[in-house]
């Protein structure tokens, strides 16, 4: 079974939701990136969404693309990537990895490589934002093929797609929280209970929520209703916070034991 599916099953016999932390990977850098992961872990993460820096991103806002740009810089490519997933799990760690990726580094690397080094590093699951359903035939194959979970965005404005979308999918589902960019919220759009209904209703696969989750309180709200809980922007700007700690290293851990603290809070 793949390593999504296990923890979606036990944290539901446990009556749990899965916290999914988003970082950049590379920013600050490769090893720090590591010991990020490492600690996320630690606070409580159930399954950690790798994110393969890109110079032109559909969905990501401004906290995602200056930690991206921070990642170019070092040019960490998206086989650097793939491969922090091996070097965790090197170091004891037993989460679920998910690669976030838009389609032309993909294309680059070619599909039948990017999956066999997926499987290599021990990676369950794949996120393409900008792969439209009618266009993903060939990484659907390859990811039933090789049992890495081709994970579906579904938006408020997919309508009467939503079936077509669900019923492919495998994981979970990726709802989006909101119209728009990632970037932490305040408010989120007046029909989103509706639309987080109406997703479940046409899958028996979880559903999770993204774009704007940033608070304590928000991952709560939305535990209710999902079986998992995706924090992206509100990590990467912690991570940005403490750069000047997690740039030298004496002051690594203290740097480190922040980001470990804030996720910690989301968790409890």
């Amino acid at each position: 079974m793949n390593l999504i599916d296990e923890r979606f099953a036990s944290l539901k016999e446990q009556g749990q939701t899965a916290l999914m932390p988003f970082i950049s990977v590379g920013d600050p850098d490769l090893a720090t990136s590591v010991d990020i992961i490492l600690e996320l872990e630690k606070a409580g993460a159930d399954m950690v969404e790798l994110g393969v820096p890109y110079s032109d991103p559909l969905a990501d806002g401004p906290v995602i693309q200056r930690s991206s740009l921070r990642a170019l810089q070092h040019r960490v490519t998206i086989v650097d990537c793939i491969r922090i997933a091996r070097q965790c799990r090197d170091r004891g760690s037993k989460l679920p990895f998910i690669i976030f990726t838009y389609y032309n580094p993909v294309l680059q690397l070619g599909l039948e490589r990017f999956f066999e080094l997926l499987r290599e590093n021990d990676v369950s699951g794949i996120i393409i934002p900008d792969l439209p359903l009618e266009e993903n035939g060939q990484v659907l194959e390859l990811s039933r093929q090789y049992n890495i979970h081709l994970i579906p965005l579904v938006a408020p404005t997919s309508n009467d797609r939503i079936q077509r979308i669900t019923s492919q999918a495998a994981g979970f589902i990726y709802c989006v929280s909101s119209l728009g960019v990632t970037g932490t919220r305040s408010q989120f759009f007046e029909g989103i209970d509706s639309f987080l209904d109406t997703v479940k209703r046409s899958t028996e696969v979880p559903i999770a929520i993204g774009f704007g989750i940033s608070s304590r309180e928000q991952v709560d709200n939305f535990s209710k209703k999902c079986d998992g809980v995706v924090v992206g922007s509100a990590i990467v700007r912690k991570i940005e916070e403490t750069l000047p700690l997690l740039s030298q290293e004496e002051t690594k851990s203290a740097g480190l034991l922040q980001i470990r603290e804030f996720v910690r809070q989301l968790k409890a």
